[in-house]
């Protein structure tokens, strides 16, 4: 029973694996360590920040300042989910190091790196939490509505904007993260493309952890976003998605899959305005499937090639 389980596995991985092309190997790359030459620039935080769209919540942020700031010049901005874990020097992304490498390549513009942990219900961010997520996390990155973006455009962004020079160009701000901030992110962009055109997606949650029926107005779940890209306009945003084969199947749903999914959607939403000549925008995307389970491992690995691809058009 044991060698027939294995053989009928044996045989499915390798049609799925003819179907997808699978990346492997994945590691942190050079561009995720200090480089001789490079200048460098300076994270800041955390800092406390109480919301009062997301009411009783306090989380902390950091911001990234390369050394090529200039404050009479609009920076482009990064905004990333889970930022206790997203900014850590020694963690699976360390996107504030990434960002230094690949600034001063010339690969990214000048871009200033906002990243925030979710909202913990508490007067006082818990000093004890590390690298674990604040209690409010999936209320905030797994709901369907616009509250978590309105967070980000009315208040944080006017925060840092206290400091620094943001660029309010759209196609210059970009937001991502992984598993839950990955439909976070997709979520803003979602509602306020005006805002935010740019996403990385890794190892996303668009399955139905949001899905609260019994807590109106929340009605949706992300598992609800391919038959939503299917039939609403298409929003203008260019996306990098990236998932495992070994993600997560679990009672909220089948991980990998909802990711197949999402991809599916978007190429069909852009095949039917081609067939309708519509002249409006179309969804950009650059999927890469990889044999990783549900960790940072792979997102953070894949992001000095994701941010490059997020601005090719604009350099």
């Amino acid at each position: 029973m044991k060698i027939a389980f294995l053989l009928i596995f044996s045989i499915a991985f390798i049609s799925l694996s003819a179907q997808i092309q699978l990346r492997t190997d994945l590691e942190l790359t050079p561009d995720h360590f200090p480089q001789e030459g490079v200048p460098r620039g300076e994270l800041k935080g955390p800092f406390d920040f109480h919301s009062k769209i997301i009411e009783g919540t306090v989380r902390q942020y950091w911001i990234f300042v390369p050394a090529q700031y200039d404050a009479s010049k609009p920076a482009s901005v990064l905004i990333f989910q889970d930022g206790n874990r997203s900014a850590h020097p020694e963690g699976s992304i360390r996107a504030p190091q990434v960002l230094e490498n690949l600034i001063a390549r010339g690969d990214l513009p000048v871009t200033i790196g906002i990243f925030i942990t979710p909202g913990n219900r508490s007067e006082q961010y818990p000093t004890e939490l590390g690298m674990k997520n604040p209690n409010n996390r999936a209320n905030e990155y797994d709901a369907m509505s616009n509250r978590y973006g309105r967070f980000i455009i009315e208040e944080m962004l006017p925060e840092v904007a206290k400091s620094y020079n943001l660029t309010d160009d759209p196609e210059q701000r970009a937001i991502g993260g992984t598993s839950s901030g990955a439909i976070a992110s997709f979520t803003v962009a979602w509602h306020f493309p005006e805002y935010f055109r740019k996403v990385y997606s890794a190892i996303g949650s668009y399955v139905s952890i949001g899905f609260r029926p019994d807590e109106s107005p929340v009605k949706l779940g992300g598992q609800d976003y391919p038959a939503l890209i299917r039939r609403e306009p298409i929003r203008p945003i260019r996306i990098y998605l990236q998932d495992g084969i070994n993600d997560l199947s679990n009672k909220w749903g089948d991980w990998f899959l909802a990711n197949q999914q999402m991809v599916s959607a978007m190429k069909y939403a852009n095949t039917t305005a081609d067939e309708n000549q519509d002249q409006g925008p179309r969804y950009q995307m650059n999927t890469v499937w990889t044999d990783g389970v549900h960790s940072d491992k792979h997102p953070g690995a894949l992001l000095p090639e994701g941010l490059r691809w997020l601005w090719a058009n604009d350099r």
